[in-house]
């Protein structure tokens, strides 16, 4: 598995604005196309290149259509250079014929459709030779996201170009040699945030139940995993190593470590957790 470290941050739009693939179009804008599509303006591609289709879209993707000059839900069609697939993986059927009218020889497909697999898309469309599936989290939103991306064999060297620059606005891209790896990626990166959010969640219930003050406690227990994810994303240093020095032989993070570390403890939880959603996630694309 190869990687590529690009975060949104530390790559500048007008670097990639020129190598985004266009004219773009966006099938569905809910929480994660509509995050993509905020990054993807924000470093600089053209608003009058993008043409978004979400037959119920929300009242800020209309405002943010008609402010930006964005086109929504054209009655015509034509082949794309990039068509982004986020709609709902139960709909593509549905979807599946009307879609084709956006694809052409050329057309670079994006899909962020959970548990469709390259196969499934070149079945349902046909026309569509380049395809690229990746599975995003939720940071990406904020433009600090995980994303891993796999490509069909037709994906050359323009094509995944292409496909980086528009997911990179995202944050880090992992592209993967084996398609069989994204129930992997999606078992710790997909669905990963929301073990950060329960280990927050359980710290400030610990801090209850240690006699703070609820609302001191959720602030600190925020404050605490926000700051040492920040400091993870600085520091070069493995987290073990990190986790090494902010521990001093026998003092009070020692002892909370031994318990967390101890047989059964939260190094073989997350195992066993992770290994839970790979089967899952291998269950919902069957």
């Amino acid at each position: 598995m190869t990687r590529d470290h690009a975060p949104a941050s530390e790559s500048p739009g007008r670097d990639r604005a020129t190598s985004f693939p266009t004219p773009l179009v966006l099938i569905g804008a809910g929480k994660m196309g509509s995050a993509l599509l905020r990054g993807w303006l924000a470093d600089g591609l053209d608003p009058g290149a993008v043409t978004v289709v979400d037959p119920q879209p929300s009242p800020e993707i209309a405002l943010l259509c008609a402010e930006r000059g964005l086109r929504l839900n054209p009655t015509d069609a034509a082949p794309a250079g990039a068509l982004v697939l986020g709609i709902k993986p139960q709909v593509l059927d549905e979807a599946a014929a009307a879609l084709g009218a956006w694809i052409g020889p050329d057309t670079l497909v994006l899909s962020i459709l959970a548990g469709k697999t390259l196969a499934d898309l070149k079945r349902r469309l046909p026309g569509a030779r380049a395809l690229v599936r990746v599975m995003p989290n939720l940071p990406a939103s904020i433009g600090r996201g995980a994303t891993g991306a796999v490509g069909s064999p037709e994906v050359g060297l323009d094509a995944r170009a292409g496909a980086e620059a528009l997911l990179a606005s995202s944050g880090l891209v992992a592209w993967l040699d084996d398609e069989g790896l994204i129930d992997a990626v999606t078992a710790v990166s997909g669905s990963g945030p929301a073990y950060v959010f329960l280990l927050a969640e359980a710290l400030a219930e610990a801090g209850v139940a240690a006699g703070l003050p609820r609302d001191l406690s959720e602030q600190l227990a925020r404050a605490t995993v926000a700051g040492a994810g920040a400091l993870l994303d600085a520091d070069p240093r493995e987290a073990g190593q990190l986790r090494r020095d902010v521990t001093s032989p026998g003092g009070t993070t020692a002892a909370a470590l031994a318990v967390l570390m101890r047989e059964g403890g939260l190094p073989a939880l997350m195992t066993e957790a992770v290994a839970a959603a790979r089967r899952r996630a291998g269950e919902l694309s069957g």
